[in-house]
Formats: structure tokens, C-alpha cells, sequence
């Protein structure tokens, strides 16, 4: 059994060893724009991709606004972060909150392959304020996610988005090709 999975874009990809050359955008989008979000239980095909964008627009929503709500610090740097916040998962999947949690080491390998993710892509890892930055981002859009598809509330606080998100079954290439087409701006938008 070989040790590295074969990508979208043939790359043969160590999941466990990243190599930053190996780690390609299109790869990424391409997968996430086919993977689902709660593992296949919503009503209708919602993929992680989607969540995604969802997760930079509402980065970029709140980087415009900036009050007492949404906190200062949500640079061009921090936006795409959230785009690429799940960019692990398309190398090794995903697992649901409640049994992730009790294991450490997937977590560990998670942390590893998201941290090459951003180097590769940013040059470097997220400070902690980021990271916290983003996590506000995703618990937001996950607990609206869990609203809009099963009527419930998952996280506490029903926490507060700046934009409407778009909760509907897409196509996956369009998609991919929205989570290109953000990637590119947020690029663009950083080297400047």
C-alpha cells in the first residue's frame, strides 16, 4: 500500500509528510467543491467549498465593518485564511465535531497539513489571534448552516453573521471555480 494519495491534478501527495510544491489550489478547490458538509446529512448537496467562500465573504463582510460585534483585524491575510480554512480536508477528509474532538492524533496530523497549507500559500502560519479570527468565522457560519438546514442552533449565542449567506445546492464546478476566482482576488489583494 503506497504511503501518498494521488490528487486531482495526478500529484502523488504524502498527506502525512506534506511537501509544500505538492499542495496545489486546484487540487484543493477541486476536491472540496465535491466533499459535503455534515457528513451528507443536510437536505440538499452543500459542500465544504461552499462553505468556504461562504466563510470569506464573510470575512471580507466584516473586514468592511468593524464595530463593536465584529472586532478589527480582519486584513486581506485573515480573509483568505478563512477561505482556506478546510483546505486539510481535501487530503484527508473530514471527521464531525463531537468524535474529532477524542482524537488527538487526527487532530494533530489536521494541524500539521493546515499549517503547510498556509505556508505554502501565505508563507507562513496563523498568529493566535487569527486563528481565533477565523475560528469566529467558521462556529458563525457552521451554527447558520445548522439553522438554515436542520432548524437548529449548535452554536451558543446564535452568533451574529455581517452578510445573508447563499444556502443552496450549486453546481460543483461552479463552485471550484468561485473558490479559484476568491483565492486569486485575496492573492492579489495581499500583494499589494
Amino acid at each position: 500500500m503506497s504511503e501518498h494519495i494521488t490528487t486531482s491534478h495526478k500529484v502523488h501527495f504524502k498527506p502525512l509528510e506534506p511537501e509544500l510544491e505538492g499542495i496545489l489550489i486546484e487540487d484543493v478547490a477541486h476536491a472540496l467543491s465535491l466533499m459535503t458538509r455534515a457528513n451528507g446529512h443536510f437536505p440538499e448537496f452543500y459542500s465544504v467549498a461552499q462553505h468556504c467562500v461562504g466563510c470569506y465573504e464573510e470575512a471580507l463582510a466584516r473586514q468592511e465593518r468593524a464595530d463593536e460585534r465584529f472586532p478589527k483585524g480582519y486584513t486581506d491575510e485573515v480573509c483568505l485564511m478563512c477561505l482556506l480554512h478546510d483546505a486539510s480536508e481535501a487530503y484527508i477528509a473530514d471527521i464531525t465535531r463531537p468524535v474529532k474532538k477524542e482524537l488527538s492524533e487526527y487532530l494533530g496530523i489536521e494541524k500539521r497539513l493546515q499549517d503547510a497549507i498556509y505556508t505554502r500559500f501565505l508563507g507562513r502560519v496563523p498568529t493566535d489571534e487569527e486563528r481565533r479570527l477565523v475560528s469566529s468565522v467558521d462556529d458563525a457560519m457552521l451554527s447558520h448552516e445548522f439553522y438554515h438546514y436542520m432548524g437548529e442552533w449548535i452554536v451558543p449565542g446564535r452568533p451574529a453573521l455581517c452578510k445573508e449567506p447563499e444556502f443552496c445546492e450549486k453546481p460543483f464546478r461552479e463552485v471550484e471555480e468561485q473558490f479559484l476566482t476568491y483565492f486569486r482576488k485575496a492573492r492579489r489583494a495581499i500583494e499589494r
